[in-house]
């Protein structure tokens, strides 16, 4: 499957025609006395404690009960889409034939792998009213960074060198700035009007000949949707900038609406929040980006290509930016995102929005009268309580979100966006049942009469307590050795 690879002459030495691609991977039957370097023999045995199969299971047994998941219960994370992942979705990505591929395959013997890659390209460019996709992106903001490279390959092509600036409002998904700022743009931040929406007013004054796009997320992080999105992109349009949809909330628009009939230009997804694959603990996810038919050529290389019933590698792009990941992308995070479309199917995915809107909005109604929402009245698929009164009570918002974890609710996220004072942000998506929030509701009243001294020193009933969350960044231990001694 990857062209450019290089093998070592003692491998070639055992290939004919006749032989199996795959044999390209295995070492040879009787290697030769030298065939691994001396020096990279080991001397002696690895450091590695022995211990009983009990004591293994047991282990790793109880680090599955100290640890929460969205398999455990309520995992209300706003902005990050932490809906339950069916089954069915790890059932196929454990299939041989998925697998156990290797990406040095040669094309011909995973036909299977490309088709399916092919097909989910093509979906998602339905969803979202794209003409292409790219699969490679291994996360969120990776398709930022890819997206904000093709925008800069863009406008070198047509010799707009001065476009040195991304204009990123207040209310955009926290990784925004940062990805411009790493695609060597400028970032120039505006701000959101009194009803949690992009200032018309602020845009017309930030863009200019040194704009080469803005990032808008729809809904953003308010959960609040865009109303003028069409009279923006004109005027992201007329100023001869190109208008990125940030696709971490497209949860709430799928089905419903797509960027591309909003005047988007490309769009990144993070498939492991709209598409259920699993999410969390560092990975791994997907970030794949769409785009208009004019940004193909830079899309990164290889694309998949179908000619009849034969699917491939196309390197041939000569304007592409180059590949941005090793081989091809997740493989096998690309193909729960497949599973998952194709067992909905389009009526499935707009019930799955109409759902997270549903749960969304109802939670808002309860919620509200406890913590006050400064922003919206109607709420897409998340929300953004203020805890700014709690300390007039002598605790913060992070204390009732650390209360929260010992009556067995996940923390909603805490402090983010930032426009919004001791912000409690709560995202039901659409898997939770009614009995399931209120519940979480009800948790929330009770602890919301308890004296500060519980919320303080919570957790309490958690396997690990309270931690110094500073300290723990900047001392992070990622061996079994205890290496603070």
């Amino acid at each position: 499957m990857y062209r450019q690879a290089r093998y070592d002459e003692p491998l070639l030495s055992e290939i004919s025609d006749d032989t199996p691609k795959t044999r390209y991977c295995k070492a040879p039957e009787n290697p030769p006395e030298d065939y691994i370097p001396a020096s990279m023999l080991r001397k002696a045995p690895p450091g590695i404690p022995e211990v009983s199969e009990a004591r293994v299971v047991r282990h790793y047994t109880r680090l599955a009960q100290m640890t929460w998941g969205v398999d455990t219960g309520f995992y209300p994370l706003g902005s990050c889409t932490m809906k339950y992942g069916p089954k069915i979705i790890e059932v196929v990505a454990d299939l041989p034939g998925f697998r156990d591929i290797h990406p040095l395959q040669d094309e011909s013997t995973a036909q299977g792998a490309l088709w399916a890659m092919h097909e989910l390209q093509e979906l998602l460019a339905k969803i979202t009213d794209m003409d292409a996709f790219t699969l490679q992106p291994a996360a969120g903001a990776h398709g930022e960074f890819t997206g904000l490279m093709m925008i800069r390959a863009y406008h070198e092509d047509r010799d707009d060198k001065e476009r040195k600036e991304v204009i990123v409002p207040d209310t955009a998904h926290g990784t925004n700035p940062a990805s411009a700022a790493m695609a060597g743009y400028d970032v120039v931040e505006i701000p959101s009007g009194a009803d949690g929406c992009v200032d018309l007013k602020a845009l017309e004054a930030a863009l200019s000949e040194n704009t080469a796009a803005l990032m808008l997320t729809n809904p953003n992080t308010l959960g609040i949707f865009e109303k003028d999105a069409l009279i923006i992109a004109k005027m992201v349009h007329e100023a001869g900038a190109l208008l990125y949809y940030d696709g971490a909330n497209m949860n709430a628009i799928m089905g419903k609406t797509a960027p591309g009939a909003l005047g988007f230009d490309l769009v990144h997804l993070n498939l492991h929040k709209t598409f259920s694959t699993p999410h969390g603990g560092g990975g791994p996810g997907a970030g794949p980006v769409g785009v208009k038919a004019f940004l193909e050529p830079y899309l990164p290389s290889p694309t998949i290509k179908r000619e009849g019933e034969v699917y491939s590698l196309d390197y041939e792009h000569p304007k592409s930016i180059g590949p941005v990941k090793a081989f091809y992308g997740n493989f096998l995070v690309l193909l729960k995102a497949l599973v998952y479309i194709k067992s909905l199917g389009g009526e499935g995915l707009t019930e799955a929005t109409e759902r997270a809107v549903a749960n969304s909005n109802y939670l808002a109604e309860k919620i509200s009268p406890l913590l006050p929402i400064p922003y919206g009245k109607v709420w897409k698929h998340e929300f953004v309580a203020s805890g700014k009164a709690l300390k007039e009570k002598g605790y913060s918002t992070v204390d009732l979100a650390k209360r929260l974890l010992d009556y067995g609710f996940h923390a909603p996220t805490v402090y983010f966006p930032h426009l919004v004072e001791e912000a409690f942000m709560v995202e039901p998506t659409e898997t939770e049942t009614k009995e399931e929030m209120d519940a979480f509701v009800a948790a929330l009243r009770t602890i919301l009469e308890e004296p500060a001294e519980k919320l303080k020193g919570a957790p309490t009933n958690t396997s690990v307590g309270r931690v110094d969350e500073t300290l723990a960044a900047r001392n992070m231990a990622f061996t079994w050795k205890n290496v603070n001694k």
